[in-house]
């Protein structure tokens, strides 16, 4: 098989609902594609994003109260409810956000949680490409999507949405991130635990533009693909 091609699309600074119309035209041209049998015309596409301070929740949003949201609207953000898996997280300045638009079928599964932990493999190559220290552990909590440092600190939290194969959605880095704003959450429901950032276990400011070159690689080795 054939090595994909994926187009790399870095759009900057943009808010999250600007961020998903982009996702969203993409991916219907993906599905226009492929109903009409054209898979080899399928633009395989990386977005690569910084938000402004938003706070995100999954399908299961119900739990979300009006008085949390207004509470969560004092601190400074917005809140959306999203078509993602995954329950609250946060994005905002300083962190790095992919989002890949594929076609699963192009690199040979179409397996989400296959997907998933390919996403996950990214990371943790990338990661230990950046973090060298070997007594630090990098890794992933089989219950709990994402990669975390010494299984108790989060530095990356995943949520996807898979449509006939097309996904969207992705996953979010902590580069230099304001990590006071998941103090008003519980990231991704996940009880007892902390969010980290490169910057925090670097113990020096690592930016986004820093972090870009070490992600690319990563994703290109882990999903075999080449860059347009």
């Amino acid at each position: 098989m054939s090595m994909s091609r994926v187009k790399i699309l870095n759009i900057g600074r943009k808010r999250f609902n600007e961020a998903l119309s982009i996702q969203s035209t993409i991916s219907r041209t993906i599905l226009d594609a492929l109903k009409c049998g054209n898979e080899d015309r399928v633009e395989n596409t990386l977005i690569l994003v910084e938000h402004s301070p938003v706070y995100t929740v999954g399908l299961r949003s119900k739990q979300y109260t009006p008085d949390l949201v207004a509470k969560l609207s004092k601190v400074g953000a917005e809140f959306i409810v999203t078509d993602r898996g995954g329950l609250i997280t946060f994005h905002g300045y300083g962190q790095l956000v992919a989002y890949p638009v594929l076609y699963l079928g192009s690199f040979g599964n179409k397996s989400i949680k296959w997907y998933i932990h390919r996403l996950e493999d990214t990371v943790i190559e990338m990661a230990k490409n950046i973090i060298k220290d070997k007594s630090v552990q990098i890794s992933t909590i089989c219950e709990y999507p994402g990669v975390w440092i010494d299984k108790e600190r989060k530095l990356a939290a995943i949520g996807v949405n898979c449509r006939r194969y097309v996904t969207t959605h992705g996953v979010s880095i902590n580069c230099n991130t304001d990590l006071s704003y998941f103090e008003h959450i519980i990231p991704c429901g996940i009880e007892g635990k902390k969010v980290t950032s490169f910057t925090s276990e670097l113990q020096r400011n690592f930016t986004i533009e820093e972090s870009i070159p070490f992600f690319l690689e990563a994703f290109k080795n882990t999903f075999k693909c080449n860059y347009v």
